[in-house]
């Protein structure tokens, strides 16, 4: 039997897809092709004598509105606070969400179809709301020319009623432009974090300048957009994909930028859960889609009236060369080949090159190196090496792929060619396509490109820099102080070929957005080994010592600017676990403060006493304290908040003297050379327990009780001293520990009450309705709880198992909620009227007139109406069910 003949053999070129390619491997990949002889040059180097400055402009600085010079970390260790104190709690300040704003290409390139002209998009204005944009051309010196606007600077659209940052931009040329058919030169699609926006590009040929006209927009209230991208089959036709994993597709012939929500069924789909959405794109057909999950990627297929999925690659397929359990598919597109069934996936470490027509099985795999790879496009080899005196490597050139990936925030791009093995050139070049195989292989190892063209990458200057990155201090992103790109473009062979001779082998003409507000030009050629040395830049003293990326004003910033500092040495101390030992060394000077209050302490102890005796806390009262907490719960309230009451209740009264005050007495800070009172709350009238909740704050007169001045944590570390509980080393005491026993005596309490409560307190099983108003009778009614408790749906109630009268939250202090329902009185015309309306207990700041004549008709014809309301309203129905505050049963 001839081996190499044999049907297994077929499948040779599957399992040497699964080798991903990259440097440092112990063995040669098998799909790495390896031939310079055939490929030619796959380095592209930038040209120093080309770099050329277009436009210096403020108009092309990213608007950050970050403060450069005062950060919050920055602000806490270089304040008066000492160093221990602020670094231990300045990290929760370092989540810099300054990265966010550079994942996408912030400088796209529109290439007119018939003339050397160029247009550039970008976001500009004071919040990178509005879209920016101006015209390149070349004059017969070969120099290029701008067209800008009557006052030299870009031209802008606004986006009608948006205010709103734009993230990505678009761009859908239109084919016919030129022939008379059409005067657009390209739809845009302007996205921003809650809405997706159309616009229209066109060319006044009259005064020779481009416009920009706006279509529509769409806004998405309940969820931001993650992606939106134009369909490359049908010209008007757009996607926009949601966080939530919705998709709507937009048509601009119906111009009502509605939408058709795309009705696909991710139910079925395990979702896990830490998986997010990454990205979406249009498959070979305009009704099929290609969805990437953090976890996997989906065909989306909606050529029939039922949606069809199928899974096209799973992260859990890479785990032999990606064994992180955090990796994670983070970017996606479309793949430049041959047809339209490709695609390219990258995660956290490999790059992924797939066929929608082989699922799970990877075509190639590139290991890239990258962190935070989130921008990538794929292209033809020909637009890298265009314009060349050579045609030696036309055929590689015409048959082969690439794809940049990298990072704008961490300045790193690497170029991955792609193609299949090609023959031995001889012949024509139609004899010569027949003979490539179609199976992809890797075009050499990847390369890195260097798109800013500033660094020298010699090692004695790439040492240097990352020197200068560790020198700066740990609260500036070395980012914010360089020259960084923000963005580019690819300029098409006409454009370039009148710019420059042509090179050896070819090559290809950048523009770059710096974040410094430059747009600049430059050259890139195709060679054989990368650049190791830039004379320019080699000795270049390293320009780390200021903020590039500013926040953009139209003016500067006119007040003088003050800083007054508050020590919250307990603050920092609780944070870090050590409150109990620093309070216990500073109770001396406690004692000192409280000698000094003295002469108020019998008027605040009288306050406070009468205060706890309205609510059943006297110390005559023969009732357990935690069914005295009870008689406050009016509102509903969650088990932390009573146990809170519980807690503050407990305390003695000389240790609630020190929580609160007069507010003529609060300490003064001095503001402008006078001295202002902190601001505090004042207590209420109303009976209630300490610390008074539902508050509200309004000017205070000199007499009136504010507070707690002291936090809750501190008092319970006193009273745990005072009563002998810490010796002067400071022991152990944690306050999670005492709120987690009172709320377990809470809740003990609340199911007591619930089985011992009598029957006055209980509704009567004949009484009143809400529905009597009407000729209609409610029964079955049964008793209802004094004190029911239900979890809201907000937090993640099943409504499902509301309705099946079971409890589908769990037992925590934080949701689970506890009200007390007000007893039915069958004769009523003050506030207890209320009572009929809802099963919560009212309560009114000031006395409710009685109601007579014509205000009682008026409520009973109102109470009539929220009876019918209330009988049509599920989720007040299954807050009952859920609660067992009421339940009624139609007759």
């Amino acid at each position: 039997m001839d081996l190499q003949k044999a049907p297994a053999l077929e499948f040779s070129h599957q399992w040497k897809s699964w080798f991903p390619i990259g440097p440092g491997g112990s063995t040669v990949p098998p799909l790495l092709h390896s031939n310079p002889s055939s490929l030619g040059p796959l380095f592209f180097n930038p040209n120093p004598d080309t770099l050329s400055l277009i436009l210096s402009s403020l108009s092309l600085i990213p608007s950050l509105h970050l403060p450069p010079h005062l950060l919050p970390s920055r602000f806490l260790l270089s304040s008066s606070i000492p160093p221990s104190t602020a670094s231990s709690f300045s990290h929760h300040f370092c989540q810099n969400d300054t990265a966010s704003y550079f994942l996408h290409n912030r400088l796209q390139t529109l290439n007119y179809p018939n003339c050397p002209n160029v247009l550039l998009f970008f976001p500009t204005g004071p919040n990178d709301d509005q879209l920016g944009f101006f015209m390149l051309s070349v004059d017969n010196n070969s120099n290029v020319r701008r067209t800008l606007d009557e006052n030299g600077d870009v031209f802008r659209a606004s986006i009608e009623s948006s205010s709103h940052r734009i993230l990505r931009i678009s761009i859908n040329p239109v084919p016919d432009f030129g022939n008379g058919s059409s005067s657009v030169l390209a739809y845009l699609l302007v996205t921003t974090l809650y809405s997706v926006h159309w616009f229209a590009a066109k060319h006044d040929s009259i005064l020779d300048r481009p416009s920009v006209v706006y279509l529509g927009g769409k806004v998405f209230k309940t969820c931001s957009v993650l992606h939106a991208c134009w369909s490359p089959h049908i010209l008007e036709e757009s996607i926009v994909f949601l966080q939530s994993g919705e998709l709507f597709l937009f048509d601009l012939e119906s111009r009502s930028f509605k939408g058709t929500r795309l009705r696909v069924a991710w139910d079925g789909i395990d979702s896990g859960g830490n998986n997010v959405w990454v990205s979406c794109e249009f498959g070979w057909h305009p009704r099929v889609l290609i969805v990437a999950r953090s976890d996997a990627v989906f065909l989306v297929d909606l050529r029939l009236d039922e949606c069809n999925l199928s899974c096209l690659m799973k992260i859990d397929t890479l785990r032999m060369y990606a064994p992180d359990e955090n990796e994670q598919f983070v970017a996606m597109t479309r793949a430049a080949g041959p047809d339209d069934f490709y695609f390219a996936v990258v995660s956290t470490t490999l790059l992924v090159l797939c066929d929608v027509r082989k699922p799970m099985m990877p075509v190639l795999q590139w290991v890239h190196g990258i962190d935070g790879p989130y921008y990538m496009t794929t292209l033809s080899l020909s637009m890298l090496r265009s314009h060349s005196r050579e045609d030696t490597f036309k055929l590689a050139s015409d048959s082969g792929f690439c794809i940049i990936l990298g990072s704008f925030w961490n300045c790193e791009f690497n170029l991955f060619c792609y193609g299949s093995t090609l023959p031995v050139q001889k012949g024509p070049i139609a004899s010569q396509l027949s003979k490539i195989e179609t199976t992809f292989y890797a075009w050499e190892l990847p390369s890195e490109i260097n798109l800013s063209s500033h660094e020298c990458p010699c090692g004695s200057c790439l040492l240097r820099e990352e020197l200068s990155k560790d020198a700066l201090p740990e609260w500036v992103d070395w980012q914010l102080k360089k020259d960084v790109v923000l963005g580019f473009g690819i300029l098409s062979n006409d454009f370039a070929a009148l710019l420059c001779e042509p090179d050896q082998h070819g090559g290809f003409t950048l523009i770059r957005l710096m974040s410094s507000g430059k747009l600049e030009l430059q050259r890139y050629q195709s060679s054989w080994s990368p650049s190791r040395y830039l004379d320019n830049y080699h000795e270049q003293e390293l320009r780390l010592d200021r903020h590039t990326l500013y926040p953009m004003s139209d003016e500067k910033y006119k007040f003088p600017r003050k800083f007054h500092y508050l020590k919250f040495d307990y603050l920092s101390s609780y944070a870090s676990g050590n409150l109990t030992q620093f309070l216990i060394k500073n109770l001396k000077k406690i004692a000192v403060d409280a000698q000094e209050k003295e002469a108020v302490a019998d008027e605040m102890h009288e306050f406070l006493c009468e205060k706890l005796n309205a609510c059943g806390f006297g110390r005559l009262s023969s009732r357990p304290a935690s069914s005295a907490v009870f008689e406050d719960i009016k509102l509903p309230s969650s088990f932390h908040e009573v146990a809170l009451r519980r807690l503050w209740a407990d305390l003695p009264v000389e240790l609630l003297q020190l929580a609160f005050m007069k507010y003529s007495e609060c300490r003064e800070v001095v503001v402008d050379h006078h001295r202002v009172p902190l601001e505090f709350l004042a207590v209420p009238d109303l009976p209630q327990l300490p610390p008074f909740f539902l508050r509200k704050s309004s000017l205070h007169s000199d007499n009136d009780i504010v507070g707690p001045v002291i936090p809750l944590p501190v008092l319970l570390v006193l009273n745990e001293f005072h009563n002998g509980g810490l010796d002067s080393e400071g022991g152990e005491f944690s306050l999670e520990a005492e709120l987690g026993l009172k709320y377990k005596e809470v809740k003990q309490v609340a199911d007591e009450i619930d089985v011992s409560v009598p029957e006055s307190v209980r509704l009567d099983e004949h009484a009143v309705s809400l529905a009597d108003d009407r000729d209609e009778t409610w029964v079955g009614s049964s008793k209802s709880k004094a004190f029911p408790s239900y979890c809201p749906v907000a937090f993640n109630c099943s409504t499902t198992n509301l309705v099946q009268e079971k409890s589908s939250y769990t037992d925590n202090m934080y949701g689970t909620f506890i009200f007390h329902v007000s007893e039915k009185k069958s004769e009523s015309v003050g506030e207890e009227i209320f009572d009929d309306l809802c099963p919560v207990e009212l309560r009114f700041n000031s006395p409710v007139k009685e109601f007579q004549g014509d205000g009682l008709k008026s409520y009973n014809l109102l109470k009539k109406e929220m009876s019918n309301w209330q009988e049509r309203m599920d989720s007040y129905k299954d807050f009952c069910i859920q609660s067992r505050s009421q339940k009624v049963v139609r007759k």
